[in-house]
C-alpha cells in the first residue's frame, strides 16, 4: 500500500485524505459489475485511499427484502477478508427504506432496538467484529436525537464500534447530540455547488471537536464535467431540479471549475475536492471527502487532489460559483426534511 495524506476528523480517528464513497458501486446510479467494483476498491487500498464509506441501504434489494439492501456492505466484506487491517471502515443505519427506488418519504428509525439490530446485521454482512464510524444516516424526526445517540454509545461500550457519526444534522441536533456522546465527524453534501452546512453545521462541528465528511463533493458528477442528460435519466437524478430542468443553466458552474482546472493542470474534479480541502482549513474544520466511483483511474484522479494548491483569487472565484447555481439540493423525492437545511 502506497503512503497517502491522512487527517483527523476527531477524537483521535486518523482517515485518508480523501476518502472512497461506497454509494459509487450501487444501484442507485446505474448498473455495477460486481468484479470491476471489487477491483476499484483493492486499488483505492493500494494507492492509500483507505476511509471506506458504507450504508446498509446501499446496494439492490433482493426480492424478498422488507429492509435495508446490505448489499453493499457485502461487495465491501470482499476486500475486508484480507485487508481490514488497512481500512478505516464507515457504515450507517437509520434509512429502513431502500434509497432511489421509490418517490415518497423513506421511513427512517432511530429507537434503541433498531439500532442494535441494525449494528448486527451490518456486522455480520461486513465480516469484521467492530465498525471505526458508525453513523445515524437519517434522524427519526419524531425520536429524540438523545434517544438514539445513547443507544449508539453503548455499541461503543460494548467494542462493537470506535467512533460514533451523524449525517445531514442541523447544528443544534449535533449538539444535543455530542452532549451524551462525542461524535467524531458529521457526514452532509458539502461542495463547490452545496454550501448551506457553512451557515450552522460546520461551526457546530467545530465547536464539538468533530470533523467533516462531505459526500457528493463533485456535485453527484456534475461538477466534473462528465454528466450527461442520458446518464441522468437512467439514475436517481432523473427528475432533480439541478440536474433535469436546470442541466444547461448549470454549466455556467462547470465552466468556472473548468477554468480553474485549466489554470493549475488538473481535472475539474481534482480542483473540487481542492478547494474543499482548502475551505476545509480556511474555516478550521478537519475535511475528508468521499467521492465515489466505478473505475480505478478515477480513484488515482481524485487521490490526486491534495497536490493541488488554489490560489486565493482562484478560490474566490469558486467560492462565487455557489451564486450561479439554479435549484436547490435536496432529493425532491423525500422532501426537505430530508437534509439539515430543510430543518434549519
Amino acid at each position: 500500500m502506497s503512503q497517502a495524506p491522512t487527517v483527523e476528523l476527531g477524537h483521535g480517528l486518523a482517515v485518508s485524505r480523501i476518502g472512497f464513497g461506497g454509494m459509487a458501486l450501487s444501484h442507485v446510479y446505474g448498473p455495477t459489475d460486481p468484479s470491476e467494483a471489487l477491483t476499484t476498491l483493492h486499488h483505492a487500498l493500494d494507492i492509500g485511499v483507505t476511509f471506506i464509506d458504507t450504508a446498509d441501504v446501499y446496494g439492490r434489494p433482493r426480492p424478498d427484502a422488507l429492509g435495508p439492501a446490505g448489499t453493499n456492505e457485502e461487495l465491501i466484506s470482499e476486500v475486508l477478508r484480507t485487508r481490514r487491517d488497512e481500512v478505516q471502515l464507515a457504515t450507517k443505519f437509520g434509512i429502513t427504506g431502500r434509497i432511489g427506488d421509490q418517490p415518497g418519504d423513506t421511513p427512517t428509525r432511530g429507537d434503541r432496538d433498531y439500532v442494535r439490530s441494525a449494528c448486527e446485521a451490518s456486522l455480520r454482512r461486513l465480516g469484521t467484529d467492530v465498525i471505526d464510524l458508525y453513523y445515524m444516516h437519517r434522524r427519526e424526526l419524531g425520536r429524540p436525537i438523545e434517544e438514539t445517540v445513547g443507544a449508539m454509545a453503548e455499541l461503543v461500550e460494548e467494542g462493537k464500534v470506535r467512533h460514533l457519526g451523524l449525517s445531514e444534522v442541523t447544528g443544534d441536533e449535533l449538539r444535543a447530540a455530542a452532549a451524551v456522546h462525542p461524535i467524531t465527524a458529521v457526514q452532509s453534501e458539502w461542495s463547490i455547488w452545496s454550501r448551506d452546512v457553512e451557515r450552522q453545521v460546520v461551526p457546530a462541528a467545530i465547536e464539538v471537536g468533530a470533523g467533516f465528511v462531505p459526500y457528493s463533493p463533485l456535485g453527484r458528477g456534475f461538477l466534473t464535467g462528465t454528466l450527461t442528460k442520458e446518464g441522468v435519466s437512467g439514475s436517481m437524478l432523473k427528475g432533480q431540479p439541478r440536474f433535469d430542468e436546470n442541466f444547461e443553466a448549470n454549466q455556467v458552474v462547470v465552466d468556472v471549475v473548468r477554468a480553474v482546472a485549466g489554470e493549475v493542470s488538473s481535472t475539474p474534479a481534482q480542483v473540487a475536492l481542492a478547494w474543499l480541502l482548502a475551505q476545509g482549513e480556511r474555516l478550521g474544520v478537519p475535511v475528508a471527502p468521499i467521492p465515489g466511483t466505478r473505475r480505478a483511474a478515477r480513484v488515482d484522479e481524485n487521490a490526486g487532489a491534495v497536490r493541488v494548491a488554489l490560489s486565493t483569487d482562484q478560490m474566490s472565484r469558486l467560492d462565487r460559483a455557489a451564486d450561479l447555481v439554479t435549484g436547490d439540493r435536496n432529493l425532491t423525492f423525500n422532501g426537505p426534511q430530508w437534509i439539515s437545511t430543510g430543518r434549519e
